[in-house]
């Protein structure tokens, strides 16, 4: 039987970053009022002419040199992205371009901050079937210019990043199960109202805080079951958590469902903020990269998102 393993991790964060005191002077907030709610201290804004797929190409180039691989063995890019830098081509194919690669299917997928989960299921799936063998897995985001910087509720949480993995057709077990959800009955909770489509005036975030928070809480409690349940594992069997980087709170509910303690839950929302399809990828390459995850751990990554979407990732590193 063929497996994905993760052959390497790369991330890329913008120079610019914005801290909670520069926040002060553009909207009535405070830096405690929004680490105690949040748990952020600052996130990174991509500069003018800063493109989100120029976020993924230098995550990519992470990625692809911690596997010693190069852009001409990619049988697939897939790129997770709300912020694409044009209608079309999609970022995938930008992104392909700047790589050096020729030939390779790659496309976008967008499921907002749970965008790099359904992006790795589907790599997962290309590698099992046997239609792709090296896969370049993407989350990348400039959110910054879909965010309204005068709703002081919102404006704090989002920033720019970008991560990236490589996955590799295996004998032995990496990606063990993955598992996606969607409900489109609570789009007017977390969106953004306007299109190419449907257009409009306003083209940046909306979202009801507090309902989102205390469905989310719920949601990723259920998909922690669902996935323990799935595989025959318990809550100890689990090494380390790597969630979406959204709200400190959130976290805190997902490692106390596991029973786990926080040292055990990878943290980067203080330094980064929430960047939406970019955030698991990101934490999940700044832990390997300092060495607290380490080769045959199981990980456990999760997400909840617009839409709403939903899903986890069960894994060996």
């Amino acid at each position: 039987m063929t497996y994905s393993r993760i052959l390497g991790t790369g991330s890329y964060l913008p120079e610019k970053i914005l801290t909670n005191a520069d926040l002060e002077r553009m909207v009535d907030t405070t830096d405690e009022w929004i680490f105690a709610r949040t748990g952020i201290r600052e996130r990174h804004i991509a500069a003018d002419g800063q493109f989100t797929s120029d976020l993924a190409l230098a995550a990519a180039k992470h990625a692809l040199e911690a596997a010693n691989i190069g852009a001409e063995a990619l049988d697939l890019i897939i790129v997770a992205t709300t912020t694409p830098d044009r209608v079309f081509p999609s970022t995938a194919c930008l992104l392909q371009q700047k790589l050096g690669n020729a030939g390779a299917p790659a496309f976008d997928v967008q499921a907002v901050c749970s965008g790099f989960i359904y992006a790795i299921a589907t790599a997962d799936n290309f590698i099992r079937s046997g239609a792709a063998r090296t896969v370049l897995v993407v989350g990348a985001e400039t959110m910054s210019r879909i965010t309204d910087w005068k709703d002081r509720s919102n404006c704090i949480l989002w920033g720019d990043g970008a991560g990236a993995v490589v996955l590799g057709a295996s004998d032995e077990p990496g990606i063990i199960s993955t598992h996606l959800h969607a409900d489109g009955s609570y789009a007017r909770m977390l969106n953004v109202p306007s299109g190419v489509s449907e257009r409009g005036d306003d083209n940046t975030i909306h979202m009801e805080g507090n309902t989102v928070f205390k469905i989310a809480v719920n949601t990723l409690d259920a998909i922690v079951d669902e996935t323990l349940e799935a595989n025959g594992l318990q809550k100890s069997d689990i090494d380390w958590l790597v969630p979406h980087q959204a709200n400190i709170r959130i976290l805190q509910s997902t490692a106390r469902k596991l029973g786990m303690e926080m040292e055990r839950v990878i943290v980067t929302v203080d330094k980064h903020g929430n960047t939406s399809a970019a955030s698991v990828p990101l934490a999940l390459d700044v832990a390997v990269r300092d060495g607290r995850i380490k080769r045959g751990e199981t990980i456990l990554m999760e997400a909840f998102g617009g839409g709403f979407t939903w899903g986890s990732v069960l894994l060996k590193y």
